[in-house]
């Protein structure tokens, strides 16, 4: 068994975007810029946007943090979009989700312009990406080609098996894994819950990619031997420690592992990818944009 180290290839990524942005500034270019924009005041959302703010300071990118308040209008919000949809020191536009629940997230993700969409969630986006064009992908299903990539993990021919069907992973990186390139080019089924035998299919995977929200699903008798499993899941169970909960994945790592040769932890795996795809958009979005 290989444990797949998200942390260290987050890193390097980071470490390389470092040196890119720095070049730009040598250069006296403007350096690429992202706006995150937060409503109300969700813990969880307020630690994610930290994280992100953080990050792309630390790269060297111009970043920028928008709070309103949670009974801030939607007519509002997509005004504050709009002005940055049309200002050029930003590429990348963020919004934090979830939204309060008087505001249409569909109606404000699809606001954002495409070319500054690097979340990828904007219907032109998720068009580009299903008939294999170049674009902005949305960063957890990158994060995983990533990974993949990293560790010339073979998927060309391979029987790649996706439980779950979100809009945010299931769906994006099954088509992802169907593309005709490097690291992708696999045979796919997508699974969900309306399986009468899920693990009729997961036993088949050559590569298992699971990202369902449900707390140690994934047994080890589901699993073939020599499998890779990409754990996408993140979820919080309470634990008897100062925190009162740990974070575990949707895969029951101990049983599990034993029997992959390539699998993710959680925490340490796809997660800390996250924020790093993210700023790699934002990098991406900059040169679409600029032609550098």
């Amino acid at each position: 068994m290989n444990l797949i180290d998200g942390k260290k290839v987050a890193s390097e990524i980071r470490e390389g975007l470092k040196k890119d942005v720095l070049k730009l500034k040598e250069q006296g270019k403007r350096v690429p810029g992202l706006v995150t924009i937060l409503v109300g005041d969700n813990p969880a959302s307020q630690s994610y946007v930290n994280g992100k703010i953080k990050s792309s300071t630390e790269v060297g990118m111009l970043s920028k943090l928008e709070k309103l308040d949670k009974e801030t209008s939607e007519e509002k919000l997509l005004q504050m979009i709009d002005s940055y949809n049309r200002n050029d020191d930003f590429d990348g536009i963020l919004v934090q989700l979830p939204l309060p629940g008087h505001i249409n997230e569909d109606k404000i993700l699809n606001a954002v312009i495409p070319e500054k969409d690097v979340d990828g969630f904007h219907p032109v986006n998720v068009g580009k990406l299903v008939t294999g064009q170049d674009t902005l992908y949305p960063c957890t299903p990158a994060g995983v080609l990533e990974l993949l990539k990293y560790y010339k993990i073979e998927t060309r021919g391979k029987h790649v098996v996706v439980v779950g069907r979100s809009n945010i992973v299931g769906k994006p990186v099954a088509n992802l894994m169907l593309q005709k390139k490097p690291y992708a080019d696999a045979i796919v089924t997508v699974c969900h819950s309306a399986a009468k035998d899920l693990s009729a299919y997961t036993r088949q995977a050559d590569i298992l990619i699971v990202a369902i929200g449900r707390p140690r699903f994934i047994k080890a008798d589901m699993v073939k031997e020599g499998a890779v499993v990409i754990d996408v899941g993140i979820n919080r169970v309470a634990a008897d420690n100062p925190k009162g909960y740990v974070n575990v994945g949707d895969v029951d790592f101990e049983s599990v592992a034993p029997k992959t040769s390539f699998i993710t932890p959680v925490p340490g795996g796809v997660g800390a990818m996250t924020i790093s795809m993210l700023l790699k958009n934002t990098y991406k979005a900059y040169l679409m944009r600029t032609g550098n």
